[in-house]
């Protein structure tokens, strides 16, 4: 009787049940595996360190919200939610890493501002395709040196953007990278 009990109660509380994800923490996810991609590491000189994945996934989630902001107002909404999901994510993990609660808003609050940093060199390039400039940009932040990328890293980053340029919408808006 005390384990149905428990059981039981643990059901009405929540416990021992997983909450179903929503789409921007399965786009969040998609895009965590896609910027650990062994390629940025092996084979164009990311470091594989904290802020190595940070600046790969920075990068990744960077070019989602950019072709999120081709399907709408749909588009934008998610846009905005996968921001805060990484975010809450960057906050949880340094958490975890055991950075104590003042020092954690700080560094997410500095982390939030180095991405939009990115985000709009990143873009700037892309839009206005200029190779140079995106070389630069991924040099600078993604490999954080003051030389430009490769060329080989450039089309690794083009690649990768023409990959998600191709997404349907409704894949996209479901959480989907593939």
């Amino acid at each position: 009787m005390e384990s149905q009990e428990k059981g039981w109660l643990g059901n009405m509380l929540g416990w021992g049940r997983r909450r179903q994800l929503d789409t921007s923490e399965i786009l969040y996810g998609n895009a965590v595996a896609l910027a650990r991609e062994p390629a940025f590491f092996r084979d164009h000189g990311v470091a594989d360190t904290v802020d190595g994945r940070f600046d790969s996934l920075a990068l990744v989630v960077a070019l989602v919200m950019r072709r999120l902001k081709s399907c709408g107002d749909e588009g934008a909404g998610l846009s905005q939610q996968l921001f805060d999901s990484m975010f809450s994510d960057m906050d949880l993990s340094l958490r975890e890493m055991g950075a104590g609660d003042i020092g954690v808003s700080k560094r997410v609050r500095v982390m939030a501002e180095a991405f939009m940093g990115r985000l709009d060199a990143y873009s700037t390039a892309l839009d206005d395709g200029d190779r140079e400039a995106l070389a630069a940009a991924i040099g600078r932040n993604l490999l954080r040196g003051d030389g430009a990328a490769s060329a080989e890293l450039v089309d690794f980053v083009l690649a990768l953007e023409a990959r998600l340029s191709v997404l349907e919408d409704d894949v996209l808006l479901a959480g989907g990278l593939d």
